[in-house]
Order: structure tokens, then sequence, then C-alpha cells
């Protein structure tokens, strides 16, 4: 799907959640790539732009988000390769603005949430945005005692025995440190040092690397220390996270309280006022860009008040309080020799543009996803320009491409003037490459227009979709079977041998007993062995038990990622009752399916496919099969805390006068409650101001405790 093809103001309802949809997997996908593999596929601009699109789309139908929304999720899960150390405290991703006037809305929606004129009163920080990985070190009683990376921002990788060896990073702190401390920074590679390494590994006759983020991540991610301590890493720190004291009540505070216990901090780092100033530092930074020895990809703004901070809050997966401003890409141009079609699990044909190889910021870019057929074609099914001219994309055009960091570029936009006599117009298939099944675009009811997105109509029968599914149920976020990546799955859904076959989900955990009966031993297969396989067959087993929210994103339910997935396990619990909901829910209506629409994050698209997928008599009749060989875990209840309301739902609805809308949803999440959009029988609070209407009523109707703003205050405790 095209991240432009349709204006936001031109899409529908329907259109908007497919998009969104397709947004949340897309951007899942490269999130796992660029924070779990340090291999990234497409540019940080074309990253961005997703992002853009994606929040766009949020604003306009802010009923659609979705609760596996990108705006909520953080990095990726950490690597298996080493132990996993839980945050203290989250660690957060900020979100980006690209223009001037990003920046002064960004700085207005401060004022406006604290409820105060923009008179310039509020101070802001800001310093470079350092290309690097994330890392958050914890001291106690003034000694290193771990390191962590960000991971998926709740659970990062154990990396303690590597950054004890950058040497710029205390192993102690001074006397009179509080007692916990955790500082947070970036890890990075100076450039100098990245260019003398590749020297020297050029020199040896190896392959060199491709840039130095992700030089200095693979670094660090060295299970022998020795290895990271000659890759010469280094660290700025400007931020924290666990503090049994803070030394500080700003956050150009802090930072300089990390410079004087012997961290290296930004020297660029400035405290400001004016929307003005902010600005001219921001072009400063830009214009000494070059100069520095160290990657940077924008200037990150902060409230510099803590106790602003403190009240702006955070949204699902970024601070109120802060954003980076990020730097215009970098853009070449090269040609398009060919255009392919991958088939995904869902069946969704994505056209993929085979790039005549081009150097663009000293990485060599070779391809790029061009979306969909209308992004191809330049004009959208409603009939509006994709690109200025609304002109297509053919073999054999010079386009122009764009990156910001990373190794795939975005096609931005075609050269007519180069386009040459033979260039070949491309005819989006009408059936699917892989099983031959039509291919079609369906046909929103309501509007008559097509839908984006071109899908093989073969289903299981398509080899792709079964395999791309299989691939996805032992992916990392779901079952994460080791040593059943990609290439395994290919060989076992292509063997012939009945024994060896793995066709849909549950033949994965009948292996070993169809082996065992078998004279066809895995083992003796080239590229296994007695002990992979029998590795194989223990990473099998040691998932026949999974954590509930595992098992629901495994299935593979259109439009369900993996924070939709944990979100339908915190609501009903278990399996059973999962299941036994969606089916009464199958007529889309009465209470099961009013229950699940009143779930926060999942509106009624979201809902109508997962009742769908469970009226589909296939998928009943595989989970049936799979739930013989394991067993999903019942989702334990909210842990109890000291808050009277953690664990509850809360409905905010009138016009509030204490506080405004977004602090009163923060101030209830940050106490252990869940908000919810719309009245249900499982709302325990409607906290009502001035005009409520219709969700007062119903609150009434169904026996929901109704309070008002004082009432709420005195039950949290003011």
């Amino acid at each position: 799907m095209a991240a432009e093809q349709i204006s936001v103001e031109s899409l529908d309802e329907e259109q908007a959640a497919a998009e969104l949809a397709f947004l949340a997997a897309e951007i899942a996908r490269h999130d796992l790539l660029y924070h779990g593999g340090d291999a990234p596929e497409i540019s940080d601009a074309d990253y961005d732009a997703l992002k853009r699109r994606n929040d766009a789309i949020e604003a306009r139908f802010p009923k659609l988000v979705r609760a596996d929304s990108p705006s909520k999720r953080v990095g990726s899960a950490p690597l298996p390769t080493f132990a996993q150390i839980t945050h203290s405290r989250p660690m957060l991703s900020l979100d980006n603005t690209f223009s001037d006037e990003d920046v002064q809305d960004f700085i207005g929606s401060v004022y406006r949430f604290l409820g105060r004129f923009p008179d310039d009163s509020i101070a802001f920080t800001a310093e470079p945005k350092i290309d690097g990985l994330s890392m958050s070190i914890r001291y106690e009683n003034g000694r290193m005692v771990s390191a962590a990376t960000r991971g998926d921002g709740t659970t990062g990788e154990n990396v303690t025995a590597n950054i004890r060896t950058i040497k710029e990073i205390p192993q102690q702190l001074p006397a009179g440190v509080p007692a916990v401390v955790e500082v947070r920074g970036e890890v990075y590679m100076a450039k100098s040092d990245f260019f003398a390494l590749n020297q020297q590994m050029e020199a040896e006759g190896k392959q060199t690397y491709v840039n130095p983020r992700n030089t200095a991540s693979g670094s660090l991610r060295q299970l022998d220390p020795k290895v990271t301590a000659s890759r010469k890493l280094r660290f700025f720190a400007y931020a924290w996270g666990e503090m049994s004291e803070m030394p500080a009540t700003t956050q150009m505070g802090m930072v300089e309280t990390f410079r004087e216990w012997g961290f290296p901090v930004n020297p660029l780092m400035k405290r400001l006022t004016k929307v003005s100033d902010i600005l001219d530092h921001y072009r400063d930074i830009g214009l000494q860009r070059p100069d520095l020895d160290y990657d940077i990809d924008g200037v990150v703004y902060k409230v510099d008040e803590l106790a602003l901070q403190e009240r702006l809050g955070f949204r699902s997966r970024s601070p109120r309080w802060a954003t980076a401003h990020k730097f215009p890409a970098e853009q070449a141009f090269t040609t398009v020799e060919n255009i392919d079609i991958q088939v995904g699990r869902t069946g969704a044909l994505t056209p993929v543009a085979r790039l005549t190889p081009i150097t663009v910021g000293g990485v060599v870019v070779t391809n790029a996803t061009l979306h969909n057929e209308d992004y191809i074609k330049g004009i959208g099914n409603a009939g509006d320009r994709i690109r200025p001219e609304g002109h297509d994309i053919r073999i054999g055009d010079t386009v122009i491409v764009q990156r910001a960091g990373d190794v795939i570029p975005q096609v931005l936009d075609v050269v007519l003037e180069k386009r040459p006599s033979d260039a070949v117009s491309y005819e989006f298939p009408k059936k699917c490459p892989v099983c031959g099944s039509h291919a079609v675009r369906e046909r929103n009811e309501k509007t008559g227009r097509l839908d984006s997105v071109t899908r093989c109509t073969g289903g299981f029968v398509c080899r792709a979709q079964a395999v791309e599914h299989l691939k996805h149920f032992v992916s990392r976020n779901a079952y994460d079977i080791e040593g059943l990546g990609s290439k395994q799955i290919d060989f076992f859904f292509e063997a012939e041998d009945p024994s060896l076959q793995i066709r849909t989900a549950p033949d994965i955990f009948t292996l070993k007993q169809r082996q065992e009966a078998s004279l066809t031993k895995l083992e003796n297969i080239e590229g296994f062995g007695k002990v992979s396989v029998r590795k194989l067959y223990e990473a099998i087993d040691n998932r026949r038990e999974i954590a509930l929210n595992r098992f629901i994103f495994a299935l593979g339910i259109r439009h369900v990622g993996e924070t939709t997935a944990k979100l339908l396990a915190r609501s009903y619990g278990s399996y059973e009752a999962f299941e036994a909901a969606m089916r009464e829910a199958s007529s889309l209506s009465g209470e099961a399916w009013n229950d699940l629409n009143a779930i926060e994050g999942i509106g009624e698209v979201m809902a109508r496919a997962i009742v769908e997928f469970f009226k589909e008599p296939r998928n009943i009749e595989v989970i049936s099969r799979l739930l013989e060989e394991v067993k999903p875990q019942a989702m334990e209840p909210v842990a109890a805390t000291n808050s009277p309301v953690a664990g509850k739902t809360v409905v905010f609805t009138g016009s509030l006068e204490k506080f405004t809308r977004d602090e009163a949803k923060a101030r209830a999440e940050g106490l252990g409650a869940k908000v919810a959009g719309s009245v249900s029988k499982k709302t325990d609070y409607l906290v009502a101001g001035p005009g409520a209407g219709s969700k007062l009523d119903k609150a009434r109707e169904l026996g929901v405790t109704v309070m008002d703003e004082d009432e709420w205050l005195a039950l949290i405790g003011g």
C-alpha cells in the first residue's frame, strides 16, 4: 500500500482502517529489522513517511486507532542470544517532527496541554540526536551492576560485560550519588574510528562495514567482550531511568550532573525559550553536522523543567514533553531495471522496484517497495494524483530516490525528461505469480471504491500465503522456535516425504512423532545433523506452553498485531473465553460483539476481521488440532497496586474543567487504570464533566458508577 497514494482527506473509514492495518504490520517489520537485526531494508526517510502517514490517518479517524498502532510501539523484541533485563522504567522512543511548522505545533501542544498561554515562559533543551544504540546503565551504591539495550522498550538485552569495555563509561560513580542511579544515553562509533576500522578490514581482505550506527550496534552485541573492546565504542549520556533521589530539577541540571559524575555529554546542548532561537540552533547544528565526528540525524527538544515533564506525562510509546526534529534526507538518481511481485501472508501482492545499484550517502541501494498498483500508475482509485504530475513509474525510468542513513531508498518521483522511448509500462498481474489464483482488489460496498491492495484469492492453496503464515507463526514475537527459521520452513513445506512435511502449524508439533516412525531421518539430510535435530525438537517442545498473547498473535488474524494480541489476552483472560466470545459475536450484534468493540483500540473493522476469522471452518479445524499439541497460558490478572483504580476501566466524557482530557487520561493510565473510549458493561467508572451526553445516559442505564471531577480526584488522591 502506498504511503501517499490517496490524500488522508479523501479516505473513507474502511479505506483508512485497511491502510492502518497495513502500516501497523509494515512498520513492525521494519522496527524488527532495524532494532533487532541491525539490518534495515528501508531508509529513515521512507520509514518516517510511513509513520507520518499512520499518524495523519489516526488524527482524522481517532476511533480507528489500533491497539498495535506504531504510535503505541517502541523498538523491537530483544534478541534471544542475550539474557534479558526488564527496565525499571520503560525506555520510550520519541515522536518526530520534520518542519519548522511541526516544531511550532509541538511547542504549542505543550502550552495547550498545560492550559498556559504561549508566552515563551517554558524553557526547552535542544541537543543533537545521536544515531547510535540506546542504552540504560544501572548503578547501585555507586557501582555499575547492569546495562541493557532498549529492546522493545520494556525488556532489553543484557550487555553489561560489553558496556564495561567502553572506557568513557564510569565503572564507579563518585561518593554521595543516590543509592540507585540509571543513566541512559546512546552508544555510538565515531566516524574516524569507523573509517579506520574499514581500512583495517580492507587491508585484511575482509568485508567492510556499511555505516557507523549498524557497526556500533553489531559490535555491542558481540558474545565476546574482547571484540566489543576492539571496536572503540563511545557514549553520550542524556537521560535517566530509575533514580532513588533526583539530583536536579531540570533536564539541563540532570545532564550537567551526569557530566560531573564522569559521563560524556554533548557540548552542543542548549537551553532556550523562544521558538525562533530553537529553530536557529537546529540550523546551526545542521551546518556543523558534516564536521562532527559522530553521526546525527536531527535535534531533540525537551521541556526543561522536570515538574512540567511529569505533568505532561506519556503517550503509549513516547513522552509528550519531547520530540525529535529530523534533518532532510539525501537524494540521488537511478534507474528502475525491473519490477517484481512479492506475495505476503494475507495474500497482498506488493510490487518491488529493482534498481540499478546507486551509492547514496556512502551506502549502496538496490531496491524499494512500490506499495501497490495505484502507486505505480500515479493515480489513486479516487482519481487523485499520487505524484505532482500523476505520471506512472515504468521499467527503464530514471527515478529520484531518497535515504537518510540506511540501505534501501524511497522512490520520490520520476524524471520524465530522461524517460527512454522504450520504457515499459507495468501491467499489474491479474493472477497470483505464485499459485496462479485470481488476484483481485476488493470493492468497498459503501463507497464503491476499490481497495488499494491487490490480493491473491488462493488462501492456503497459495504456497506463498501458507509459507508466510508459517513463518509468521514461528517468528520472534509469536512462537519464536529456535532452529525453525525462514529457510527451514521452506524446506519442510516443500518436502515430499510426509514425515518431513510442515504445511500447517500443528504439523510442527507432530514432526518428532512422525519422524520416529519414518525411515527417512531428518538428521541424515544435508544441512541438519543429530545435534541440530535434537535442539530443534527441544525448541519445539519448549513451546508447547506459551503465553496467551503470543498464541493469539501467532494465529495470524488479519489486522491483529502484537499489541492487539496483548490487549485481547488481557481482556478475555483465557483462550477458551476468547474463542467463545468471538463465536458468540459472529452475528455482529449482541453483548459479545459490543464488548469486543468497546475495547480501547479495537474498532469495528478490526473487530469484524477477528470475528470473521473464527467463522472460517478451516481456521477452527487448524486451531483444534493445534490445541491438541499446545496449551496457551491464561493471562495473569493485573497486579494489585496501592491505587484504587488499578485494573479498572474508566471513561471520561463532557467538558473537563479541572484538567485537560489528555492530562486526565495520562494520570489514570499512570495509576494502572484502563481508559476506554465508550461505555459498556465492563466500564467501572464514568467521569462526567459539564455537557456529558449519550455516554452518561448509557452509563446510568448499565449501572456504571458515575462521578464528577471532584469525586474522581478524591478517589485517586488528588
